[in-house]
């Protein structure tokens, strides 16, 4: 067992994180503002603090409960917000981060796991799939932010000994994501064609993207808890998928007459991703074990019947 204080964990990934954590015995705190998460998806064992991460009673927490590790999820998410505003991007994700970083180098945290992204830190120039090798090269304020804690993070370890585990992720998708913001298109589709109103798809909709499912993220932070060693890791299916083939994958799946209608392109997004999880499988013991046809006829059902 280990004192696992989890950010964001009543989030969408961050929750089922704190899920894998709690059964898996282990004495879990979440911290989480409700600014996009929900309480009733915090477990029932975990104690839960509805603390913002920039706040100084967050970070007194954590020296209260000096806890052996830091699972950190809570972020601005949003690659289209943090193109509209970069400084709310930057306070939320590099201010909010040094905040826990901070207070984990006073109270002696061992290990910190850190929700990062694979999606938005590579930009369009590198190799698909791209590996952890490649150098990131981020097109938008969102990764620039992930990579900029990415660095920060090898600085405490440097100087305070926190060793850091990236994990990179891939466009995660599944029950419990917020159809209801600007992040997350399967979550955003699915909950259109339950309205009966119209998904829209931003551009042509040959914009690929990596997905994977939820389940499969939160079991690559519980091998990242029980690895030794600092590392990066790349955490998808190596796969790309278009926007267009999700859009009617799910059309079939809710059972909608309504066929996909074109919009403008967003701002600040990539036209192309996947991800290398080789070495996530080398160094982990990790791989991903759903589908992406039965990621998305789980996420659907979960959706359809709220069975979050």
């Amino acid at each position: 067992m280990q004192r696992i204080l989890i950010t964001g964990g009543a989030g969408f990934i961050g929750s089922h994180v704190a899920d894998l954590m709690v059964a898996a015995g282990h004495e879990v705190a979440v911290v989480d503002n409700l600014s996009t998460g929900r309480r009733e998806f915090v477990p029932a064992a975990a104690q839960f603090f509805p603390y913002d991460i920039k706040e100084e009673k967050t970070y007194e927490l954590i020296l209260d409960r000096r806890p052996q590790v830091i699972i950190h999820h809570a972020a601005q998410m949003s690659v289209q917000a943090s193109v509209k505003d970069p400084i709310y991007d930057a306070q939320e994700n590099i201010l909010g981060s040094l905040n826990i970083l901070n207070a984990a180098a006073r109270a002696g945290v061992k290990k910190f796991i850190f929700a990062s992204t694979g999606g938005a830190i590579y930009g369009d120039e590198a190799p698909i799939p791209a590996r952890e090798t490649d150098p990131p090269r981020p097109e938008c304020p969102y990764g620039i932010a992930k990579l900029s804690v990415e660095h920060y993070l090898h600085f405490y370890h440097r100087e305070h000994g926190v060793v850091p585990i990236v994990l990179r992720y891939a466009n995660v998708f599944g029950p419990r994501q917020n159809g209801m913001g600007e992040a997350g298109v399967v979550a955003i589709f699915i909950e259109k064609f339950l309205a009966g109103a119209q998904p829209v798809i931003n551009g042509d909709g040959l914009q690929t993207r990596d997905f994977a499912f939820v389940g499969d993220v939160a079991a690559a932070n519980a091998k990242a808890l029980s690895h030794p060693e600092a590392g990066t890791f790349n955490i998808g299916t190596g796969k790309e998928t278009d926007i267009l083939t999700i859009y009617l994958l799910l059309q079939k799946l809710m059972g909608s007459p309504k066929g996909p209608i074109h919009g403008p392109a967003k701002p600040g997004e990539q036209r192309r991703s996947a991800l290398n999880c080789d070495l996530a499988r080398e160094a982990l013991g990790w791989q991903p074990g759903v589908s992406l046809e039965e990621g998305l006829a789980r996420t659907a059902a979960a959706f359809r019947h709220r069975s979050f």
